[in-house]
């Protein structure tokens, strides 16, 4: 009977049941089937709300947490393999950056002019606009013609009238490669038998490195030409 009366108290937690306290033994009825199934999607959705409440709270404070910690001043490197893997990899780095993406991308290995891809890459892009970031694009003119026209499209109609998005085209681009907040260099590597394709990707944080390769971009950055969409 024990078990009986600790699965009654359970239910009558949920006003599920109505109980007559005054008797011995106590007495149970249940409530109308309909009052009973909108009492119990009211307490699941108050229990669903509380746990959002409790999992956003979590969020924020490891975001705090995140936030404050020292950033990594050591050397580190890591590389993907394939274009997706790379385009993965570039994604995640691009969303990170948190002030200056230099882009520079030549005919050879850019994954701007591979459909869904460069779509990716670009909504990347526009998403660190929105967060205060500042970006030059240098490219070649052959990549500007091989632009997807969606790619394309959101460069000029999204990116291209932001006064922090610059884009300016130059022959003198023999490789493709990211510089992030001039302390992290993306360096996209082309297929050893098919130089149009990309083989995958070295992603290598070191600030030292980062401002001699932005120290090179500079003066080809000064004699390109803007490009407007």
């Amino acid at each position: 009977m024990g078990r009986i009366y600790d699965v009654l108290n359970s239910i009558e937690q949920y006003n599920l049941v109505r109980t007559q306290t005054a008797s011995r033994p106590k007495k149970y009825v249940a409530v109308e089937p309909s009052t009973a199934l909108d009492r119990l999607l009211d307490d699941k959705k108050r229990e669903l709300e509380e746990k959002a409440d409790q999992y956003e709270e979590i969020v924020d404070d490891l975001s705090t947490e995140l936030h404050a910690a020292e950033p990594v001043e050591e050397q580190f490197w890591t590389a993907a393999v394939g274009a997706e893997e790379t385009a993965d990899l570039l994604v995640e780095r691009l969303s990170a950056a948190d002030e200056r993406i230099v882009v520079v991308a030549s005919d050879q290995t850019s994954l701007f002019d591979q459909g869904d891809i460069g779509d990716l890459v670009s909504k990347q892009l526009e998403a660190a606009i929105d967060r205060g970031v500042e970006i030059n694009v240098l490219m070649t003119p052959g990549l500007v013609d091989s632009l997807p026209a969606s790619v394309g499209q959101r460069h000029r109609e999204t990116l291209s009238p932001h006064p922090d998005y610059e884009v300016r085209v130059s022959d003198d681009v023999t490789g493709t490669f990211n510089v992030i907040d001039d302390v992290e260099v993306c360096i996209q590597v082309p297929h050893p038998l098919a130089v149009n394709d990309t083989f995958g990707m070295i992603d290598l944080k070191d600030p030292e490195f980062a401002t001699n390769i932005h120290d090179e971009f500079l003066p080809k950055w000064q004699d390109a030409e803007p490009l407007s969409f």
